[in-house]
């Protein structure tokens, strides 16, 4: 039983901002324990918790008794080993309070009770780009190879899945090809497996599924754009997929907008109502999807296809499209500006 729970305590009064930090203070966990002053179990807060009540449109500030899991599932000091990680396996958690007489004692963890997480998921890297918009420094390397930290900006994506317990890995490639498949190849460097998809022309972050190659396994597929930098919790992404049964998720981010001027709301020449630079707040795509086989045994070899119109076309099939908000940095290097700001930020994303 670990003793690092300590760490992740709440009081059902602090904030869904405060829950955020506590979480991410032990990315391991995946969970804050929310107690009262006798250390009573209140509830539990998890990842997936707080990104339905970003969804919900709670804010940062909202007490975090409002998204809290009440009737969490908890154990004894006593149980078993089997116990909980049959507990954990059928209730799809990663970690279980221990409580005696309703006072929070300790936390058992999935990477405690068992071997270290594994996926057999493949992993779809989109990395063949021009980066028209980052030249000169794009004229001759591809863009997944500038360096942010000191080493390619693609490097580190693989790391992190890496990290994650990913080691499936298909690189899609189209400009300067030659020199991402020289400096990765099979990946045996990152104890990886690498398999490359050329697109001959452009094909769009959806038509180039259509490349991949026949006898994946029957699992969903991670599909990613090469050139976003970001601290997201891959895990909890797929985890989120798999728990909602969805056909494909879409990861958004947070977008705020203010109206420089004040807007004005009339009927005919009749002002009814007057906002001073109202802010809006809006869902953009941040470019990271899980997708089942399904959807990409639909797609058409060599067919131009982006990613928001084959969603779109699951959608107006019935399909479950589901949105994976992302509170975790999350940088899209599309600009000059862009790598600068990574560049000053990387070395405090501990990356490894």
């Amino acid at each position: 039983m670990i003793e690092v729970y300590k760490k992740i305590l709440l009081h059902k009064n602090q904030t869904i901002k405060d829950a955020l930090i506590a979480i991410n203070s032990e990315p391991s966990l995946k969970i804050g324990l929310v107690v009262d002053g006798s250390n009573t179990l209140e509830g539990v807060v998890t990842d997936g918790d707080i990104r339905r009540g970003l969804l919900a449109k709670y804010t940062l500030e909202t007490p975090v008794f409002e998204i809290m899991n009440v009737s969490p599932i908890t154990s004894t000091v006593d149980a078993s080993k089997e116990y909980l990680i049959r507990m954990m396996g059928e209730k799809g958690i990663f970690a279980i309070p221990i409580v005696k007489d309703n006072v929070l004692v300790g936390l058992e963890t999935y990477n405690e009770v068992l071997a270290p997480v594994s996926y057999e998921n493949p992993v779809f890297l989109m990395a063949g780009g021009f980066g028209t918009r980052l030249r000169p420094l794009t004229d001759n390397c591809p863009k997944p190879l500038l360096e942010i930290g000191g080493r390619p900006l693609l490097e580190t994506v693989l790391i992190s899945f890496k990290e994650a317990g990913f080691s499936n890995f298909y690189i899609s490639t189209h400009y300067l090809s030659s020199m991402i498949m020289a400096y990765f190849g099979d990946g045996s460097k990152w104890g990886v497996t690498i398999s490359y998809v050329h697109e001959d022309v452009p094909l769009g972050t959806g038509g180039a599924l259509g490349l991949l190659p026949e006898g994946l396994p029957n699992l969903p597929i991670i599909l990613m754009n090469g050139d976003v930098l970001t601290t997201v919790n891959f895990q909890n992404l797929l985890e989120f997929h798999n728990q909602n049964n969805a056909m494909a998720t879409m990861c958004v981010r947070e977008y705020e907008y203010q109206v420089p001027y004040g807007v004005i709301t009339g009927d005919g020449h009749k002002v009814r109502s007057m906002e001073e630079k109202p802010l809006h707040s809006f869902f953009v795509n941040a470019g990271i999807y899980v997708v089942d086989s399904e959807v990409v045994m639909s797609v058409v070899q060599d067919e131009h296809l982006d990613m928001p119109t084959l969603l779109e076309q699951r959608i107006k099939q019935g399909d479950d499209v589901l949105m994976f908000p992302i509170h975790e940095y999350w940088l899209d290097i599309g600009r000059i500006d862009d790598f600068k700001k990574a560049q000053n930020d990387f070395s405090s994303l501990g990356f490894k």
